[in-house]
């Protein structure tokens, strides 16, 4: 992204048939993005070995998965996932955009 300010509105992007995945900053030791999801898509579960990760729901709702617990968030609410535990988004309930950030992280 280039320098400058943009809203939110600007930013997001909706596919129908996947979830959006934005970035919106990365360095070698930080990746800041947004996830976009349309109500019922998901993002498999997965870990990062060495990296901590959260989900920041900036609107709507949806379901994670966080080793084995299920957690729901809605708009203003964190999921913290630490490095090398199992995460994903089970489902978005609704519209969800959500703020991700990775670090340490590493580019492949």
């Amino acid at each position: 992204m280039g320098q400058g300010k943009l809203t939110l509105e600007e930013l997001e992007r909706f596919l129908p048939e996947k979830m959006a995945k934005i970035d919106l900053f990365q360095s070698a030791r930080l990746l800041v993005g947004l996830n976009c999801l349309e109500p019922g898509q998901s993002q498999p579960s997965h870990s990062h070995e060495s990296a901590d990760k959260f989900y920041f729901v900036v609107r709507g709702q949806a379901e994670f998965t966080v080793g084995d617990s299920t957690v729901e968030a809605r708009t203003g609410e964190l999921v913290l996932c630490p490095a090398g535990t199992p995460h994903g988004i089970k489902r978005a309930l609704v519209r969800t955009t959500i703020l991700v950030g990775i670090a340490p992280w590493q580019a492949k």
